[in-house]
């Protein structure tokens, strides 16, 4: 029965994704995706948590399943990340195509690994 919280996890994640993303966009006029770039690193920052305290014991492994895989691999998005950058290319905003790829990258690695160490440090 291990799906039915993957399934339970992502029927929160995919309309928090979406609210979340039209909610952080409609307050930049900008071009940039700022609401994915949200939603990524909010998803990271929650996983990097959710490992930190699975690994100090303050969590049981099946909650990996239900708000590691379901929530956030439903609230996070690869496809929109690399649709949106491309998209970005192919108008001409070359500069911001590169900045949403390595702020992506960066703050989505700098949001997991204090997510993990945060809750390793509290849970130690």
């Amino acid at each position: 029965m291990n799906w039915v919280l993957v399934v339970a996890g992502a029927v929160v994640g995919a309309p928090l994704r979406y609210l979340t993303d039209r909610a952080v966009q409609a307050r930049h006029d900008s071009v940039f995706p700022w609401g994915t770039l949200v939603v990524n690193v909010g998803a990271c920052l929650v996983l990097g948590t959710l490992t930190g305290a699975v690994l100090a014991g303050a969590a049981p492994t099946r909650m990996n399943l239900l708000l590691g895989t379901g929530l956030c691999g439903a609230l996070s998005t690869y496809s929109t990340f690399s649709y949106e950058t491309l998209r970005l290319y192919e108008r001409g905003w070359r500069f911001l195509a590169a900045a949403n790829a390595g702020a992506s990258v960066l703050a989505g690695l700098g949001a997991v690994t204090l997510g993990s160490q945060v809750a390793r440090q509290l849970f130690a």
